[in-house]
């Protein structure tokens, strides 16, 4: 009998096979190698109940290698719409229980009208990652469907938030797809991400690695940078997702949240002992951000990759910022090439999603040394400048201690186009350090001295009068204000709603040549 319940009937049993993705056999596969499935990983991810899958029916339709005769449910990847604490947002999650989550055509067609869905509505794109690679069989249909994805990324680079969660194996072209995303977040032990893997690498350079070694999470959150967050399993790794998305708009036409109410913009006077007044003594960053931000909450990006710098988001006064802060306790605090990248790729990120940037200062210069110089340093160095400049944002500067030469300039000075600067009593403004400075200016006096030790401290001590303090800079007008520690705080928060309705234009241009 062919009636209406018949077909209903029909329909909830070829969706409840496609939900089974690869059988039970390769979910308790799935499960025992410490993984979720797609689908359950986005149940984590999603509020209950919000998720509005798309494209469930699509098959491949290749014929070679047998391929004709294999049933690859939802063709191996779970694509859709559901919400993030109410607000929308855009999914694709790969499964590994079907044909190891490889892509081919139908697959990356899944994943491409997603991600120009997100488009269209203006919403962030959540892609989760598992996934052993381009799907041989279909030859060059999946290269077409890993080249349409790309693109995609591209153009909504800069236009939605794009976050990547690597919850397996991604390797060769795919590996594309995340670096081109905002944020990558790994899961430790479970993620591998690498260009080629170690037998290739072996036959071609003889050198023996292992998966882990070659592209583990903290592989790619130390050395490389690649990854911006490592978590230690499926669930907490969908929480990161979560509580990154919680600082960030749903588009660059939208303002990021904020939350409303009264706020204590005092602050613990024992950040008064934080900063030591010796610029050669070391301290954490960190300890000045806990103690200036909303309830001491400070959402740290990249946190162990170029730890000289701090990158993060937090709140003042209930609105999202975005915060750079040189970190004396690693390289005094010196830039070099790697948190030069860093900190220029999320000031541009700060810059297209209206996030207002908070610098804080202590550095007191560029790390010198040949591999630095032979490295690029220059190039690298150019890429913070650049970006700084570009940004169209409230931008806002404490220098809290040393500010010295181009590192100066290049930490969100004034000449960079900061809104507001301000500076501690404990800054010190200068081209370089009393030491070195003063053995440059009277390196001649010295050495002729009767007493070449006594002149050179008599020396530093004048350059420290005259320069190693913020006052001269604000003389100039360069520094808007010295403020006591305690006054941080507040001043931030004026300075958040001086700038709130800032307007600045640029050339026009199609884009800048930044220094890649």
């Amino acid at each position: 009998m062919d009636d209406m319940k018949t077909r209903i009937e029909k329909l909830r049993e070829k969706k409840s096979q496609i939900e089974k993705g690869g059988g039970e056999k390769r979910i308790e596969k799935q499960h025992d190698s410490g993984k979720l499935t797609a689908r359950e990983r986005l149940e984590v991810l999603l509020d209950p109940g919000s998720f509005v899958e798309m494209n469930k029916f699509v098959k491949h339709r290749s014929t070679f290698f047998g391929l004709d005769k294999v049933d690859l449910p939802a063709d191996g990847v779970v694509t859709g719409i559901g919400t993030i604490d109410g607000r929308q947002v855009a999914v694709f999650a790969q499964d590994f229980t079907v044909q190891g989550g490889s892509l081919g055509e139908m697959h990356a067609k899944k994943i491409m009208f997603v991600q120009d869905l997100a488009m269209k509505m203006g919403i962030p794109l959540i892609g989760i990652n598992d996934s052993g690679g381009a799907r041989i069989q279909e030859g060059v249909d999946s290269l077409y469907g890993y080249g349409g994805i790309f693109y995609r990324n591209t153009l909504a680079s800069g236009v939605i938030p794009q976050i990547t969660v690597i919850d397996g194996p991604c390797a060769g072209g795919a590996v594309y797809s995340p670096a081109i995303t905002d944020f990558v977040i790994m899961v430790d032990k479970v993620a591998r991400m690498f260009i080629t893997g170690p037998n290739v690498i072996k036959a071609v350079t003889g050198e023996e690695i292992s998966q882990e070694e070659l592209g583990g999470a903290m592989v790619h959150n130390t050395v490389s940078g690649v990854a911006h967050f490592v978590a230690p399993n499926d669930q907490e790794a969908m929480k990161l997702v979560r509580k990154l998305l919680s600082y960030i708009p749903q588009n660059n036409m939208e303002e990021p949240p904020r939350i409303e109410g009264e706020f204590d913009l005092s602050v613990d006077p024992s950040i008064d002992e934080v900063v030591p007044v010796d610029p050669r003594k070391g301290y954490d960053v960190r300890d000045v951000i806990t103690k200036v931000v909303d309830d001491g909450e400070f959402f740290e990006v990249h946190p162990y990759f170029a730890q000289n710098i701090v990158i993060g988001f937090a709140r003042i006064a209930g609105r999202t910022i975005g915060i750079i802060a040189n970190q004396p306790k690693v390289y005094a605090g010196s830039l070099d090439i790697n948190s030069s990248d860093k900190a220029a790729r999320f000031i541009r990120f700060l810059d297209a999603f209206n996030i207002p940037i908070v610098t804080f200062v202590d550095t007191p210069g560029f790390l010198p040394g040949v591999a630095q110089e032979h490295g690029g340093i220059i190039r690298h160095g150019a890429k913070l400048l650049y970006a700084y400049s570009e940004a169209t944002v409230p931008k806002i500067t404490v220098i809290l201690r040393k500010a010295y030469g181009g590192a100066y300039i290049a930490m969100g000075s004034q000449h960079l186009g900061a809104d507001l600067v301000a500076a501690w009593p404990t800054a010190e403004i200068a081209v370089m350090g009393p030491e070195g400075a003063v053995n440059i200016v009277f390196r001649k006096e010295i050495e002729s001295a009767e007493n070449p030790e006594e002149v050179r401290a008599q020396r530093i001590e004048e350059y420290k009068e005259k320069f190693a303090n913020p006052y001269m800079a604000a003389e100039r007008g360069y520094v808007n204000d010295v403020i006591e520690p305690q006054q941080t705080r507040e001043w931030i928060a004026r300075a958040l709603e001086m700038t709130e309705t800032k307007v600045e234009g640029r050339p026009k241009k199609k884009h800048g040549n930044i220094p890649l």
